[in-house]
């Protein structure tokens, strides 16, 4: 996959992965969400959303009629098609994402530092002359 800032022309860092977890905690409900995903190297590569689970529920985030509560989560499948790029936001007041790669999280900056914008989160190739991770 690959991670960018949406206001930069810097080349994308290139994560090699086929399957990662992308978390975070709502900024203003304090729930925390995890969605599961695929990356498929096509042609073209794609993004494919595996499932997803949210601890609780709130106003404006209420889980899909077909979740199933199971530990305190809901769990579910994601329907809706995925766009070409997750466009995660990424604000100094809150904390970022959370990316596990391969049974290991760590914070999103571990690959590529917030500009306190929007990072995309793609499926890709690796880049030519693009970065990759650590």
């Amino acid at each position: 996959m690959c991670l960018a800032l949406a206001a930069s022309a810097a080349a994308p860092v290139f994560v090699a992965v086929s399957e990662f977890t992308l978390a975070w905690t709502h900024s203003i409900e304090k729930v925390r969400w995890e969605e599961d995903y695929a990356v498929l190297q096509g042609p073209p590569p794609s993004l494919r959303a595996l499932s997803a689970r949210v601890r609780g529920s709130a106003a404006g985030m209420e889980p899909p009629d077909d979740a199933r509560l199971q530990g305190g989560w809901y769990h579910y499948r994601p329907t809706t098609p995925l766009p070409q790029a997750l466009r995660l936001t990424r604000s100094e007041f809150t904390p970022d994402f959370t990316l596990c790669v391969q049974a290991s999280c760590r914070p999103m900056a571990h690959w590529l530092p917030s500009d306190g914008g929007v990072t995309l989160l793609s499926a890709c190739t690796r880049p030519q002359g693009g970065a990759t991770s650590p």
